[in-house]
């Protein structure tokens, strides 16, 4: 089978490759990991011309061929490494023109690697408002290389960026100028490295004499022959690398002053400039930071309020539909009780998902996201550590997976520690239909000063609960774990603009699917097997409720609707689920919870968001009237044995506290796992979170009850 074209898009953070990555591929997109590290892998499929497809792969953002973190390592890897299976065809440097001598350091590197490149110009307009005119013609001459100017957020240049592929397609054989002569640093030795590890280029060669030790395509013969060599030839390794990014930048210094333009000596000051004077204040940007929260968890009830409703009225509908048409039996309770309650757990939830990522997509977009990491720096190094440790928290709203994966940008190991230890206190997605079912039940539905709804400002408290118990945990950590490294936190901030909406349509969309295909599968297994455990149980105890609701309705057959619902809750209490919940009831009592909430605890390890599916299953099967009525007005009526609401303020606020502390994610655990080495630290954190989750939960009921 023949290999597809493959085209790489690197580049500077914040240069936008990510967009530009979106309009060439659409939807047509996946995400993976690099082979053998945790590192997300983005690639989609592109037609570039009517003969030409290309399969995009979108490289970790990074600064030079000089690797600093796990991420800018794997893209480094893939550009050396002439035998990797990624290795482009084709290199796409996505450079911004308004930081345009530092972006072509990183591209005279790539084209010294040999590998064909077109430059992708991008934020033209900001440099336009620096007063920055590039001739771009005489930049490619200079360069050696097409350049073309494009705005992916407009979907401006995109033909043209096609069409120099396309061409540099049929003009491979073309031989790439080196950029910088290598032998006035160099010796001998470096034709017998290129020679010795089958090597195209000169500086590919550079380089496995600076890393020879860590490149994992490099053999231990290799090794030992690169080490002799470099031996003798005195080879220093930081004086060569030093001596190289000098010549590539009195040659870049030389091609700016050819192919750029400043109208003044002193840069304008663009619009980003002037918000970041209101919106990085220390006063007034921090209150607007926390308005811009508290928007986003309002919206998040505002916006999701119909679709919610649309959805499960639609439930509703089908439920009584397939109650009047489908005959008493195993297989209706099965359909109705088991299979339909599963998926309306899941569905019900999707808009708010949805409208989460699309807010979130918004916020880093327009270049805000990268604020809150400037403006939260101060309290991080409160807890010990730094605003490097904001992005994975922040990123823990919507899932602790990739967030703690996100963790390996922080060089320093210890600050990487304990991020990854606290991130799962920030309420992610799962969480969300935990916290809008138990709201809905327990707050009312009421506005504060006629603007702020109550709902809403009970959701924003719980994200930033989870945020400040992060700290806390965090400046524990910090004082027992001892270690001399200290860090600088060094942060780019990208300029303001426009959120590109179809990349936000396209996050939702994909975040939805992604819902309903992971998370479903999931929650509908679990619910099939909670439909057999609360259907059946020991024979004997079965058989002894059947007969004593028979004789029951034999005897009052006025009664039979108060009988029946009596009959359903008493099979469901007898039943396999029913024993497992009043075997830890004892435990959970204190907190205010019932068996039934007990089952949903065990089940929801799996994956929190099961709570619900877990819910809406048990309250089908212990509920005559199953399919008639929706489950939040089910868990409403629940009664306990003595006659009181189950779901009371002081109950539901204290499940709320559990569900933002406790652990309640087997995949949170096993990544930690995979990215600390040790199954140490998941212990820890479960037991840590658990902890404070049960004695928080229980400070909560003893209070409200």
């Amino acid at each position: 089978m023949q290999r597809p074209y493959t085209i790489a898009l690197v580049g500077n953070p914040n240069s936008g490759k990510s967009s530009l990555f979106n309009v060439l591929t659409g939807l047509h997109q996946k995400v993976g990991n690099f082979p053998g590290v945790t590192v997300d892998k983005k690639t989609g499929v592109s037609k570039i011309s009517d003969t030409l497809s290309a399969h995009i792969i979108d490289l970790p953002g990074t600064y030079s061929l000089y690797p600093k973190s796990a991420d800018e390592q794997v893209t480094y890897e893939v550009l050396l490494n002439q035998k990797s299976a990624d290795r482009p065809d084709l290199v796409i440097v996505i450079a911004d023109a308004s930081n345009l001598k530092r972006n072509l350091l990183f591209c005279s590197q790539i084209t010294d690697l040999k590998i064909p490149v077109v430059i992708a110009l991008t934020m033209m307009d900001i440099a336009r408002q620096k007063g920055i005119t590039i001739d771009t013609e005489k930049l490619a001459t200079m360069m050696g290389v097409p350049v073309v100017t494009v705005n992916p957020r407009r979907n401006r240049g995109i033909g043209m960026l096609k069409k120099a592929i396309t061409d540099k397609h049929l003009t491979k054989t073309t031989p790439i100028p080196d950029f910088i002569d290598l032998s006035g640093i160099t010796g001998d030795w470096l034709d017998e490295i290129k020679l010795l590890c089958g090597l195209d280029s000169n500086y590919a060669a550079l380089h496995v004499a600076c890393n020879y030790a860590e490149l994992k395509y490099i053999n231990a013969a290799q090794r030992i022959r690169i080490a002799a060599l470099l031996g003798e030839a005195g080879f220093h390794k930081s004086k060569m690398q030093a001596e190289e990014i000098i010549q590539r930048y009195k040659k870049i210094d030389t091609i700016l002053q050819q192919c750029t333009t400043t109208d003044s000596p002193m840069k304008k000051m663009v619009m980003s400039d002037k918000l970041d004077k209101i919106l990085l204040h220390p006063v007034y940007g921090n209150a607007i930071l926390l308005m811009v929260l508290f928007l986003l968890f309002q919206s998040i009830f505002w916006l999701a309020r119909y679709p919610m409703d649309w959805v499960e009225q639609a439930f509703v509908i089908a439920g009584n539909g397939l109650n009047a048409i489908l005959p008493q039996g195993l297989l209706k309770d099965l359909l109705v009780n088991g299979l339909l309650a599963g998926i309306s757990g899941i569905a019900i939830f999707v808009p708010q998902i949805m409208i989460l990522f699309g807010l979130i997509t918004v916020l880093e977009d327009s270049g805000y996201m990268a604020r809150i990491s400037f403006l939260t720096d101060r309290i991080m190094r409160t807890a010990g550590l730094n605003g490097r440790s904001v992005m994975p928290l922040i990123s823990g709203m919507a899932c602790a997976v990739p967030a703690i994966m996100a963790a390996r940008t922080i060089q320093n190991k210890k600050e990487r520690l304990i991020t990854i230890m606290v991130t799962p206190l920030m309420s992610c997605s799962a969480r969300l239909p935990v916290y809008t079912m138990l709201i809905a039940l327990v707050i009312p539905n009421k506005s504060l000063m006629g603007i702020f709804n109550l709902q809403g400002l009970v959701l924003m408290g719980l994200y930033l609960l989870g945020f400040f118990m992060a700290l806390v945990v965090a400046r524990v950590m910090n004082f027992l774990i001892k270690t001399k490294e200290r860090t600088f936190f060094l942060m780019e901030l990208p300029v303001y603009r426009q959120p590109r909406w179809k990349n936000v349509g396209i996050t939702m969309l994909q975040k939805g699917g992604i819902f309903i295909k992971d998370v479903g599968k999931v929650i509908i297994v679990l619910a099939l097997i909670l439909w057999a455990l609360a259907a059946f149980g020991p024979p004997a105890q079965m058989k002894a409720v059947e007969d004593k609701y028979a004789v029951m309705l034999q005897q009052h057959p006025e009664q039979k609707a108060e009988i029946d619902h009596e009959h359903a809750t008493a099979k469901l209490e007898h039943s396999f689920a029913g024993i497992m919940g009043h075997a830890i009831e004892p435990v959970i009592r204190p907190l205010g919870y019932d068996w039934k909430i007990g089952i949903a605890l065990i089940t929801s390890f799996a994956a929190r968001e099961v709570f619900v599916g877990t819910m809406a299953t048990l309250y089908s099967v212990g509920d005559a009237t199953a399919g008639k009525a929706t489950l939040h007005e089910k868990m409403k009526e629940a009664k306990r044995d003595d006659g009181t609401p189950v779901y009371t303020l002081a109950a539901g606020l204290s499940l709320l506290i559990f569900y933002v502390f406790a652990m309640q994610c087997m995949s949170t655990l096993g990544i930690v796992k995979r990215e600390t080495r040790s199954w140490k630290y998941p212990v820890i954190q479960f037991v840590y979170m658990f902890g404070i989750a049960y004695l928080s939960a229980l400070l909560v009921y003893q209070v409200f009850k």
